[in-house]
């Protein structure tokens, strides 16, 4: 399929192919074997000569030659915190609001604030849009557009994390009933590690009598990866009735059911998204002479007992069911698939959103900045969310306090991550080289949740050692109701095409009530039909990193053409993320920087896109090498440079000029065709 320009579309300032003195152009046939992209020879320029940077630059650049120490960070910590004035003084423009008062941490000088503030933003104040108050009052970075209007802003995100659960994630002191009778069922150990669960010798006696598995000595010492795990004290209670329940399940749909599994149903059920983290398919009821823990029903007359009631156990037919077929989904993207990313590609087109992948360690230990990774904006009305663990115990207990605590429809467990520092834990990828662990992971887990749970998997581990093909047929019977195979091994990552002949054939493997999601170049509408047609047991398929290039992906797809868009729409794209970015990290001097960090990080994607308009073949391949061109208009130009100089010229169009000193370095080698960092 040809597209052709109109040749006065060319920029004056672009060299014509006649112009330039070089050996005759391959034909696009020959640059689309060679995986180069085949721009028109009329849009075809000189790679720009860029100097190399001195042994100062290096030292200076935005790649430290050496990290920083804690001692460091905290002394620019406090020198930005007397600099920043006080969160409930700038909000209320009054110096004794503070309920810290001289103690607080950060100035209370309106005055010499406003002295030293730097110059208002162009552009409007995104809460002042929507005729609301801004949050962040005199700090706030458009406070020139600021109106008397005291209607407060509505927040429109969901699952932020309690100060009771954090206080009781870092002592250790939130109770798992449910996970800890399901791993016991299992014969799983659970291996507690912290001073807060030492026992006395007799205590100790007493778990050794009923063959509590709760030791650390010798060769049964098992490493685990929850950094901080929880505080059972109501393990004598779970034993008593385990000894009582010998040889009886805990858990209903623990073990494979040999009658027929329903048939799925054709549409979600519609569920009110709650901000007050109970979920959104929350309809538990409980009994008058039932006990709460951590808001779960303990249906005992012990309240101290643990036991899980096997009664109001769902099946994993019995849960909520989730149609994927035919939906767009956006695939959890570490760092660049933030809520504010997501929230614009809601906007142009996604169906299903997932949020980042969080490590289950981090969520057990209550870390603020991961429990972030689990948010939710009230527009993602069908949202997963994806954690990473290596351990039955930890991701069983994860999605037991994720499941608890948090609003989402889904949730995902990563098997297929290739990053070292997860994979020499034991956990993504490295899964797949233990099968019985999945299986372990993967039914306790299920139990101990009513939401659907799914798995994201990789081919293999190893090149030319396929293992996808051997859990698809058991998956569902262990518990999970969906399972994304990413047509690539973890040896392979990025340097070829992703295996979509080998996805057909897990797919044939599967049973028919489980959805199988395929993953990998979706570029086009074109890849998205070839490949939901390709194999009738795919149920959809899954955008990654062409959503991160071109996020109008999803609107080509439901619209069935390759869209030319211009610069201006592009730009109006990434206003957009802007503003949802300041709406979410906030419109002060951090929350402007942030915005801005994350923007770079975007941007190091979109510089791969091709305008329809400029090649010879459409639609583009992911796997093409863009060579240096120019674009229609000076604009189009600058967004296709691949240097984070002109990024950083593009966010300052949208956020305003950079700090003094401001440096960047992606955080992702996104530009490199033949390996990749995030999975």
């Amino acid at each position: 399929m040809a597209a052709t320009a109109p040749a006065d579309d060319r920029p004056d300032n672009c060299p014509s192919a006649a112009a330039a003195s070089s050996p005759p152009q391959p034909t696009p046939e020959e640059l689309v074997a060679r995986a180069v992209a085949p721009v028109k020879p009329a849009f075809l320029r000189p790679p720009p000569v860029r100097e190399a940077p001195s042994e100062e630059n290096r030292a200076t650049g935005a790649v430290p030659l050496e990290k920083k120490s804690k001692r460091q960070f905290k002394r620019e910590r406090k020198q930005e915190s007397v600099s920043r004035l006080c969160i409930a003084v700038g909000k209320s423009g009054n110096p004794d609001a503070c309920k810290y008062g001289a103690s607080c941490r950060f100035s209370h000088d309106i005055d010499a604030y406003l002295a030293q503030k730097p110059a208002d933003l162009e552009g409007s104040c995104p809460f002042t849009v929507q005729d609301k108050l801004c949050p962040y009052g005199l700090n706030c970075r458009f406070l020139g557009t600021h109106k008397d209007n005291n209607a407060l802003s509505e927040n429109h995100e969901i699952n932020p994390l309690n100060k009771d659960v954090q206080k009781l994630l870092w002592k250790t002191k939130y109770k798992f009933p449910k996970a800890s009778a399901q791993i016991k069922h299992l014969g799983l150990k659970e291996v507690i590690k912290t001073k807060a669960n030492a026992q006395t010798e007799d205590q100790k006696a007493d778990h050794d009598n009923l063959d509590v598995s709760c030791e650390l000595n010798g060769d049964d010492k098992t490493e685990s990866l929850s950094g901080p795990p929880v505080n059972l004290d109501c393990d004598s209670g779970l034993c008593e009735e385990m000894v009582k329940l010998e040889g009886e399940p805990l858990v209903g749909n623990s073990v494979p059911c040999v009658e027929p599994r329903a048939s799925k149903k054709s549409k979600v059920e519609d569920g009110g998204i709650h901000k007050n983290g109970a979920g959104t398919h929350d309809t538990t009821t409980y009994s008058e002479d039932s006990a709460l823990v951590n808001g779960l029903e303990v249906p005992s007359d012990d309240p101290s007992s643990c036991r899980v009631d096997l009664v109001e156990t769902p099946h994993l037919r019995e849960r909520k069911i989730i149609d994927f077929r035919e939906k767009l989904y956006l695939a959890p993207l570490t760092t660049v698939g933030n809520l504010p990313f997501r929230r614009l590609c809601k906007t142009l087109g996604a169906d299903i959103t997932c949020g980042e992948m969080a490590m289950c360690t981090n969520l057990m230990q209550g870390q603020a900045s991961e429990w972030a990774l689990l948010r939710r904006h009230s527009s993602e009305d069908l949202f997963g969310v994806q954690i990473c663990g290596a351990f039955p115990d930890t991701v069983a207990r994860t999605v037991e306090l994720v499941d608890n605590e948090c609003s989402f429809d889904f949730i995902d467990i990563n098997m297929g991550c290739p990053i070292d520092v997860v994979v020499n834990k034991g956990a993504g990828s490295q899964l797949l080289t233990k099968p019985m662990r999945i299986k372990s992971i993967v039914q306790a887990s299920s139990a101990v949740t009513e939401r659907p749970l799914t798995v994201k998997v990789r081919t293999a581990f190893f090149e030319g050692r396929n293992r996808a093909d051997s859990l698809v047929s058991d998956i569902y019977d262990w518990g999970a109701s969906a399972i994304t195979i990413h047509g690539r091994s973890r040896q392979q990552r990025y340097s070829k095409l992703a295996d979509w002949d080998y996805i057909y054939q897990c797919a044939q493997k599967a049973p028919d009530d489980l959805h199988v999601i395929g993953n990998g170049d979706i570029f086009s509408y074109t890849d998205w039909n070839r490949h939901v047609s390709g194999c009738s047991k795919i149920s959809t398929c899954m955008i990654a990193r062409g959503a991160l290039i071109k996020p109008w992906i999803f609107t080509e797809i439901k619209e069935q053409k390759d869209w030319d868009i211009t610069s201006g729409e592009r730009f109006n794209i990434l206003k957009d993320f802007a503003h949802f970015g300041l709406e979410h990290w906030g419109s002060d001097s951090k929350g402007v920087e942030t915005t801005r960090h994350f923007l770079l990080e975007w941007l190091s994607y979109t510089c791969r896109y091709i305008p329809v308009g400029l090649l010879d073949v459409v639609p583009q391949r992911l796997n093409w090498r863009p060579p240096s061109y120019c674009g229609r208009d000076d604009l189009e130009t600058l967004m296709a440079s691949d240097s984070a100089a002109d990024w950083v010229r593009i966010s300052e169009m949208l956020l305003g000029k950079v700090p003094e000193g401001f440096t960047f370095a992606p955080k992702h080698k996104s530009n490199a065709y033949d390996r990749a960092e995030n999975g």
